[in-house]
């Protein structure tokens, strides 16, 4: 598959240990001999980290707060994602749609209807696998909505999810949320599993952070997208 883009995503609450087997996990793609773009969401461009700014700063509605948030990933798709998949490359994204699911969604209590009509507006359309000004039709034989091949969640109870980060950083808004919050979203996350299985893997994220380095990279050797001899 070195000539075929492949996107994943990454999930899971703040905590979880995601940015950490990112990294790793793009080292590898690359001494495999895959170009690798590493992402993250809300933000990846300009445009989208000033949103992302927004975002985690300002006091806003579920609404406004959803609407920025998809606003960001229309940017970040048509000048970074959806380039690099035509590229070939392998793109890891530190979260995507599934994500403001089980934040706005569950989180928040926001109307999943609603984000489900901003999912399929944002992620299709002319331009997406076009240039990023938008001017040029999506390559027929494409799929319509970009969506990732593969969907890593790492799974941690919000108790220890608290923990780990009270003892790292300060809290930015969605980080300071109680507990209660982190439960609601564990369990959107769980949704979108139990909806999109052909496409959620789940990593119990609670164990040593080697046991999840390796479960994670199981996974991708699993799937034939990593050599076996990575494990060792």
């Amino acid at each position: 598959m070195n000539n075929t883009g492949l996107f994943i995503s990454f999930e899971g609450i703040d905590g979880a240990g995601k940015s950490t087997h990112i990294s790793r996990l793009a080292d590898a793609f690359q001494a495999g001999g895959r170009a690798v773009t590493v992402t993250r969401e809300p933000g990846g461009t300009e445009l989208a980290e000033k949103l992302r700014c927004l975002v985690l700063d300002d006091a806003m509605d579920p609404l406004t707060e959803s609407l920025l948030i998809f606003a960001a990933r229309r940017d970040h798709l048509l000048r970074v994602i959806a380039p690099a998949l035509l590229r070939g490359d392998v793109v890891l994204c530190d979260r995507f749609t599934d994500a403001t699911f089980a934040y706005q969604g569950a989180g928040r209590g926001f109307d999943l209807q609603v984000l489900a009509t901003l999912e399929r507006w944002v992620q299709s359309g002319e331009g997406l696998l076009g240039d990023p000004t938008g001017n040029q039709p999506m390559r027929p034989g494409i799929e319509t909505v970009i969506e990732p091949h593969l969907t890593v969640w790492f799974d941690l109870p919000p108790e220890e999810a608290a923990r780990r980060l009270a003892a790292s950083r300060l809290p930015d808004r969605f980080e300071s949320q109680p507990l209660a919050f982190f439960q609601r979203v564990t369990q959107g996350y769980a949704e979108r599993q139990r909806s999109h299985a052909e496409r959620f893997v789940r990593i119990n994220a609670a164990q040593s952070r080697e046991a999840v380095w390796r479960d994670a990279l199981w996974v991708f050797v699993e799937k034939g997208w990593l050599p076996a001899a990575a494990l060792a």
